[in-house]
């Protein structure tokens, strides 16, 4: 049999290699990738053969990648990177374009946002396979990694291959149920109990951060993992929840809602601006140019939208 040689590796096993690798998971890798396992398995014995190392170890009920798979994530994410500035051609022309996205975004982001993104960039091209992860509290290492395509967050990493850019500008506002209770005064505002979100991976809003720094205490009774999870508890209740005037029209619809009830210095505190975040690999690939272009013309078609609301 002829001896498999580096001239066997391709994109394809490649892009294989990362996903089991972020995956932690032959089957997890094989559903993103739209692959059966035995396919997976399949290119990871040749993989295995053309680098000559196991590159994955059984850990418990899943796999880890072995300290030499670690060394070779960085080179394969790098030869992608080749690969895709390569074949990347100078024109860009949506109607012909097949486009897959990978975005990182939370419940807010995600349920205000990528709905109308979808539908908006799926009418233009070919084809369009958008998968939605959550970025909970986002690192740079999200966008090195291609864990993610994009991320949207309003607290955008840092780094210097990192990019950024503002999406829109929203502000915290009280919400209550009329029918429960009247709208708070300061007074009520701080002396009531509150609803409130924290993230899987224990991160709090912006806004219950800064109010904390800036020494103003509330009663928290409840935290949830996500915004949707906060109406069914406000409904009937006399509690009140702190959160994005931009799921007014939406997720909030049934219930009442003013301005955070607090000193004017408060104001700053309820700013609650929205990014977009690459890396700098994409800064002029035209395919993802033109959909962070899409993107924007959603995000100012929320902004008309809550303007004629008001």
């Amino acid at each position: 049999m002829k001896e498999i040689n580096h001239l066997a590796l391709d994109g394809h096993a490649l892009a294989l290699f990362l996903a089991v690798l972020e995956e932690g998971s032959v089957t997890a890798a094989a559903t993103r990738l739209g692959l059966t396992q035995s396919a997976v398995s399949h290119g990871l014995k040749k993989l295995r053969r053309i680098v000559g190392d196991p590159l994955f170890a059984k850990s418990g009920r899943g796999i880890i990648a072995t300290a030499h798979a670690q060394t070779l994530a960085l080179k394969a994410r790098a030869l992608i990177d080749e690969m895709r500035a390569f074949a990347g051609g100078a024109s860009f022309d949506p109607a012909q374009a097949r486009l897959s996205l990978t975005v990182a975004a939370n419940d807010f982001q995600r349920d205000l946002l990528l709905p109308d993104f979808y539908r908006q960039v799926a009418a233009r091209v070919r084809s369009f396979d958008l998968r939605i992860i959550p970025s909970q509290s986002p690192t740079p290492a999200m966008l090195r990694e291609d864990r993610c395509d994009l991320l949207i967050t309003p607290r955008p990493p840092s780094g210097i291959d990192i990019v950024q850019k503002r999406l829109l500008q929203d502000h915290y506002i009280c919400y209550f149920d009329p029918k429960a209770r009247a709208a708070p005064t300061q007074a009520d505002y701080l002396a009531a109990r509150h609803i409130t979100v924290v993230y899987p991976d224990n991160e709090r809003l912006d806004f219950d951060r800064r109010l904390e720094a800036s020494g103003i205490r509330r009663e928290i009774v409840i935290s949830v993992p996500s915004f949707s999870g906060v109406p069914v508890f406000l409904r009937g209740s006399d509690m009140l929840a702190s959160m994005p005037s931009l799921l007014a029209s939406g997720l909030m619809h049934d219930l009442a809602s003013v301005r955070i009830p607090l000193p004017a210095r408060a104001g700053a505190l309820a700013k609650l601006p929205m990014f977009m975040v690459w890396h700098r690999r994409y800064q002029k690939d035209p395919a993802h140019l033109w959909l962070r272009d899409e993107l924007e013309k959603v995000c100012r078609a929320a902004e008309v939208e809550k303007k004629a609301a008001r």
